[in-house]
């Protein structure tokens, strides 16, 4: 029978080292912010922020158009603003098993589709509902020019996602360099 040995080899780590590991993978990646998708998803942020601002400001509730307007703004701001997080903590990299360039592609034409309808939602119903020169014309005006604007950008994305799915003018190695945004 096999004696245990007297003397075992064990290495350990305090959870000091465990907490310091996560807290500096938590710092933000500026490359990220200077990429064309970094660019694109903080121009989508704050274009979206002055559609849905410039609706809420008016007495949207009364006309159903503009509820679909705010939900469309809102619920894209708030999910760009997610993935914009993701991706600036390069937290899209921890989870490495969700084909992120499909994800973005597929978020993008979904925005770029709900932008066109809520562009053309708002725009039909600027005239309706309010009086030429008033301040809720002037605001509903002003929500369904940035919307054309995030629609616009929304479809640049799109057409930028597309080309990082289907990987057109790169190879595995500038990819991987460019951190997957490029």
């Amino acid at each position: 029978m096999a004696e245990f040995p007297s003397k075992v080899s064990t290495r350990t780590s305090s959870p000091a080292q465990g907490a310091e590991a996560s807290v500096s993978a938590l710092r933000p990646d500026l490359g990220f912010v200077r990429s064309r998708l970094g660019a694109l998803m903080l121009l989508q942020l704050v274009l979206g922020l002055l559609v849905w601002a410039l609706i809420a400001d008016t007495p949207y509730h009364l006309y159903p158009a503009y509820g679909w307007v705010m939900f469309v703004a809102v619920f894209l701001w708030l999910v760009t603003i997610v993935l914009f997080n993701l991706y600036l903590f390069q937290l899209h990299m921890k989870l490495y098993m969700v084909p992120w360039p499909l994800v973005l592609m597929i978020f993008n034409i979904s925005a770029t589709v709900l932008y066109i309808t809520a562009f053309i939602a708002c725009s039909a119903a600027v005239d309706l509902t309010s009086l030429r020169g008033t301040r809720p014309y002037n605001q509903r005006s002003a929500a369904s020019f940035f919307a054309c604007l995030v629609m616009i950008a929304y479809g640049v994305s799109a057409f930028f996602s597309y080309q990082a799915w289907r990987g057109v003018g790169s190879n595995a190695a500038t990819s991987q360099m460019a951190g997957g945004y490029a």
